[in-house]
């Protein structure tokens, strides 16, 4: 698909009062699932994550084909974990209010106009000094990569098991179509965290690194199968809130 904007953004559209309501609302949100013996840690589907295996492999900033040629195939399947940060999903009618519009903006400024109806659950996340997210994009674009319903007892086939769900039904059926992400830090709160993207091999610079969401309060909005990662934090602590809207399989 070729596209005039990859990205589109736009710059300190949150206050610093609504940011800091955010990243409060995300820390009380963390540390009470905590309290009740809940993971927070960032689970990335159908890879190996952090928190959840064995793994001692970091991806870190590396491409999967990197960590191939170092470690071999079946350690990128086995022992690589792709994610390590720290999250938990926002449900506040007042965040849906603000993120929304904004999408919906950048989905008409950017041309890209793609069919988007429904919203999922932000999430709220946590980079400390290492913690990144590696190469990945945030879903498919075919009827294969679809949300399902779930149907006790009914399985149809392990690559569809991951996404099963039994609700909000404005997800099923649909896949995930525009992604964003919101810096609630100060530029100075931290170093690394990068938001990159992988622009492929016909650019210019195949790896362009997103700088213009540094100031606090800025979003970014992008098509979800684009391929993206957050390079380790080096200093300080990262939060950011993400968001994904969904719509009917492209056609």
């Amino acid at each position: 698909m070729q596209l005039k904007y990859s990205y589109y953004h736009y710059k300190k559209v949150l206050t610093p009062e609504q940011c800091q309501k955010i990243i409060d609302l995300g820390l009380d949100q963390i540390k009470k699932e905590e309290s009740q013996g809940k993971s927070t840690s960032g689970i990335t589907f159908a890879n190996t994550h952090k928190g959840g295996t064995e793994a001692d492999i970091s991806l870190g900033s590396k491409t999967i084909q990197e960590v191939k040629t170092e470690y071999g195939e079946k350690a990128v399947k086995e022992r690589t974990f792709v994610r390590d940060s720290n999250v938990t999903f926002l449900d506040h009618k007042e965040l849906y209010d603000i993120v929304w519009p904004l999408i919906n903006k950048g989905n008409y400024d950017a041309g890209w106009n793609f069919d988007v109806d429904y919203m999922e659950s932000l999430q709220f996340t946590v980079y400390k000094p290492g913690q990144f997210y590696g190469w990945h994009s945030d879903g498919g674009s075919d009827k294969w990569s679809t949300y399902k319903k779930y149907i006790p007892g009914v399985r149809k086939g392990k690559e569809n098991e991951l996404n099963q769900y039994v609700e909000p039904a404005g997800l099923i059926g649909k896949v995930r179509k525009i992604s964003a992400t919101i810096n609630l830090n100060l530029p100075g709160d931290y170093d690394g965290g990068n938001l990159k993207f992988d622009m492929g091999d016909h650019t210019t610079e195949k790896y362009l690194e997103v700088t213009e969401i540094r100031p606090q309060g800025s979003i970014v909005i992008f098509p979800s199968f684009l391929k993206h990662q957050v390079t380790p934090v080096t200093r300080g602590t990262r939060y950011s809130l993400v968001a994904w809207t969904v719509g009917r399989p492209f056609r």
